[in-house]
């Protein structure tokens, strides 16, 4: 077993109970839990069944720690979910490149992407499944409303658990779905907003 998993693992039990972390937006949803792990088989299914490899970081969550659940913006997306993508051409005004699943008829035949993370909307949290950027993270718009931008981390354990020690840590992170406890209290939409406005507190979600 990769020694990251356990060390994951560790830290993923400990971040719910940090009260100075960071804010993550989808812990609402997914409670900080990972859903149940998913067996090699079925691994192995997927892989056949889109006539790819998923990259050994990420197969290695999805089987030896979980298949869904927590994770950056709104979370982990189980894989019977996950769609393949290719990036579009750059477009020739220099606006940012989008993508298109790969059944769209305007979809180019180049190097896929597998969505993995939900972040809503039109918004894409991809893993690269074929090319040169196999096994690395990045996000993007699929309509090019934003530039894609590529993670540093060199796979999905090193992004994940930089999800996890920066949020420990209190950190801004906006490539990880992450605001500093700082930034909230500041916020227009945060405590000290609405300790002046106490009736915000009382609206609800249009």
């Amino acid at each position: 077993m990769d020694s990251r998993i356990a060390r994951i693992r560790s830290k993923l039990a400990k971040v719910s109970y940090q009260v100075q972390r960071s804010h993550s937006g989808g812990a609402e949803r997914h409670a900080f839990r990972v859903g149940p792990r998913i067996s090699s088989a079925q691994a192995d299914a997927f892989e056949g069944e889109h006539h790819i490899e998923l990259p050994s970081a990420y197969r290695k969550f999805l089987v030896e720690l979980g298949g869904s659940g927590a994770g950056p913006f709104h979370g982990l997306l189980p894989l019977e979910e996950c769609r393949l993508y290719t990036m579009d051409r750059q477009p020739p005004d220099g606006t940012p490149r989008g993508f298109h699943h790969v059944s769209h008829p305007d979809a180019l035949q180049g190097d896929l992407f597998l969505h993995i993370i939900e972040m809503g909307c039109t918004d894409l949290c991809l893993i690269g499944v074929t090319g040169p950027l196999t096994g690395r993270m990045l996000t993007g718009n699929a309509d090019g409303f934003r530039p894609p931008n590529v993670s540093s981390a060199q796979d999905f354990l090193s992004w994940y658990e930089r999800w996890l020690d920066h949020m420990r840590d209190g950190k801004d992170n906006g490539a990880l779905g992450l605001i500093s406890p700082a930034t909230v209290a500041s916020a227009p939409w945060g405590p000290r907003a609405r300790a002046r406005h106490p009736l915000w507190s009382q609206a609800t979600d249009c």
